[in-house]
């Protein structure tokens, strides 16, 4: 009987552990790092858009380089990238 409420315990933990790696919650920039628009690849971003369509990583960005969706990046290599600072583009 104790095998089986351990092994049920396992599998409930499991499940519980699984849903909540799905759920995407919002990237913590590091040291040294900054906003940069325009270089995420779908489904890659960082955190909510910059129009308000979604709320963190993940979530909403449809399209590669959206310049409304935001990836942290090394400080100062944003525009060498190809990025831009500011949502929606240069």
């Amino acid at each position: 009987m104790i095998k089986r409420q351990f092994v049920l315990s396992a599998a409930l933990a499991g499940a519980v552990m699984a849903s909540t790696a799905a759920v995407a919650g919002p990237v913590t920039p590091q040291s040294g790092q900054e906003k940069c628009y325009g270089v995420s690849k779908a489904g890659a971003n960082d955190c909510a858009s910059a129009t308000g369509t979604h709320a963190c990583a993940g979530q909403g960005s449809k399209k590669d380089n959206d310049p409304n969706e935001f990836k942290y990046v090394a400080a100062g290599t944003c525009e060498k990238m190809g990025g831009s600072m500011k949502a929606g583009g240069k």
